[in-house]
């Protein structure tokens, strides 16, 4: 008999592919499968030529591209010198999560079937194609695709004798298990973020502790948003980038939800912890101290603050001793109750705490081992580079919105990062931010006669500072900018430095401000008003166009 045995490997970018993984997973172990779920890039591609049978879910990201933890799997997959039946012993299925709003739908899904198609696979089913603008989300798409492949599963690969499905209302065993230690045992708490050894490029699993140097509002105190410039001290981190790329930011919980997840699971913050996998071959949490304190543990890696998906509901279930509140989280994860969870959590943006606090007599029932398993760690932020090293050696700035804005719930919804780097005051003390560069997807011309048309409205100028910035201190010329914001006197960023740059002659800018007039002006119309000498550039000066928002 075949040997029982499943891989789901997963490429996601924001936590929505890896959910689903983790769910094809659960869902592989009720049927008795040995089943890993791994991200793409974690595992060696070159072992599943010794695979027989593989589930890929992968999202696609911005242009049809992979998300960024498939990239390395990707380019091995389309090697030209891979032979045409290297996988001919592999059933496989491919489920993509994907946008229809965007002209690549779905895009790598589509192209990852037909390549290990080509390679020799057998494909179990045709490529599901999930899609966030349905009324139901990807699940519209991937509960009865799920159940064909399980059919066609089971049929290839039977249950062993004597062995049956385990039933829905039966709770499998956490991931990992968590094991208390005595009060008393020695501390070796490492610190908050270890430094990054010198010869490490700060990365995702190795974020580099930045100083932050100053954090400055630049909109109006009367103006409605909340914009900083914030500028951070990367001095030997042997960080280094061009305009256009990007810095990643792992931000963390504030201390008023964290006190408060605390008390509603009455955990005791100051205890300490390792965790065991509960079975041989699952890896540890990476970015996860052994030990750990329940204190670390909430405040830099579970995002008690995000959304809830379908899993949690369906998780929490498992655990509720109140008939009411059991009815009601069953209802959430059924295939029925999708729309009712919209409207409860996607539509007004509830968060993960806010939802325990709904279901007290369940949440007070949670036993901690199943916390990894119940709520999603926290996800780095992006930031576009709003400065160069040519002209700030060794800092980095970025130009943030604050976000807040209200939905039918009474709190004010509030940006994790955003809002946790705003309270942060270096000048009362050392103030730390893990942080990573990524390269960005906006190049700049080598050439340095090209002349470069930007626009960027509001905080989407971040780039194009860092572009301007650069290109003068290479002396480069042919400068051209379209910024728009509300008003002049409020938002306004940069003002003193665009003004400076076209004194000298470096820049060529042109200004909307929408809200200062009767109608409105927007960067579009000033394109318009401006199109002899955008047309000059493009047609003459084969000039790039950017635009950013």
């Amino acid at each position: 008999m075949a040997e029982r045995k499943l891989l789901v490997l997963f490429g996601s970018q924001t936590g929505t592919a890896q959910d689903v993984a983790e769910r094809i997973g659960r869902e592989a172990k009720r049927r008795r499968f040995q089943c890993r779920v791994e991200a793409l890039d974690s595992c060696d591609v070159a072992n599943l030529i010794h695979e027989q049978l593989v589930v890929f879910v992968c999202a696609t990201t911005g242009q049809g591209d992979p998300p960024d933890n498939m990239k390395m799997f990707w380019r091995f997959l389309f090697r030209k010198n891979l032979p045409p039946s290297s996988l001919c012993q592999l059933d496989y299925a491919v489920l993509g999560l994907g946008d229809s709003s965007y002209p690549k739908f779905n895009f790598v899904a589509k192209k990852l079937h037909k390549r290990v198609l080509q390679l020799g696979g057998n494909p179990l089913l045709p490529v599901a194609l999930g899609d966030d603008q349905h009324d139901l989300g990807p699940d519209a798409v991937i509960d009865p695709w799920l159940l064909a492949l399980w059919d066609k599963i089971l049929a290839l690969y039977p249950l062993p004798p004597g062995l049956e499905i385990i039933s829905p209302d039966v709770r499998l065993p956490p991931k990992y298990t968590l094991h208390y230690l005595a009060e008393d045992s020695p501390h070796l708490d490492g610190g908050l973020i270890q430094p990054t050894a010198a010869r490490a490029v700060p990365s995702e699993l190795h974020p580099f502790s930045a100083r932050m140097v100053s954090n400055q509002r630049v909109t109006a105190q009367s103006h409605f948003q909340d914009v900083r410039l914030i500028e951070f001290d990367v001095t030997g981190s042997g960080i280094t980038f061009s305009a256009g790329d990007v810095v990643m930011i792992q931000p963390q919980n504030c201390p008023e939800d964290v006190q408060q997840f605390c008390q509603l699971l009455r955990l005791d913050p100051d205890r300490r912890f390792v965790l065991k996998p509960t079975e041989p071959g699952t890896s540890l949490p990476a970015l996860l101290p052994q030990p750990c304190t329940i204190q670390h543990l909430v405040t830099h890696y579970l995002d008690i603050s995000c959304v809830p998906r379908r899993s949690f509901f369906q998780l929490l279930s498992y655990f509720s001793t109140n008939e009411l509140e059991r009815e009601k989280l069953q209802e959430f994860s059924s295939a029925q109750g999708q729309e009712e969870l919209y409207s409860y959590c996607n539509r007004p943006r509830r968060t993960t705490l806010e939802a325990l606090w709904d279901f007290p007599h369940t949440t007070c029932a949670i036993p901690p081992e199943y916390l990894l398993d119940l709520i999603p760690r926290i996800r780095p932020r992006a930031f576009s580079i709003a400065s160069s090293l040519l002209a700030h050696p060794d800092r980095i700035q970025i130009l943030m919105a604050v976000v807040r804005y209200k939905t039918r719930l009474s709190k004010p919804r509030r940006g994790l990062c955003s809002t946790w780097l705003a309270s942060l005051n270096p000048e009362q003390g050392d103030v730390r931010v893990p942080l990573w560069v990524k390269k960005g997807g906006l190049k700049f011309p080598a050439d340095p006669d090209t002349p470069v048309i930007m626009i960027g409205p509001g905080t989407g100028v971040a780039p194009f500072r860092a572009a301007i910035q650069e290109r003068v201190a290479q002396g480069r010329r042919g400068n051209c900018l379209f910024f728009g914001c509300r008003q002049k006197s409020k938002d306004f960023y940069c003002q003193a430095e665009w003004e400076e740059l076209v004194t000298k002659g470096f820049l060529t800018l042109f200004t909307a401000f929408s809200r200062d007039q009767e109608e409105k002006v927007y960067v579009q119309h000033r394109i318009q008003e401006n199109r002899r000498l955008v047309w000059e550039l493009l047609s003459s000066g084969s000039a790039h166009i950017y635009l950013a928002g």
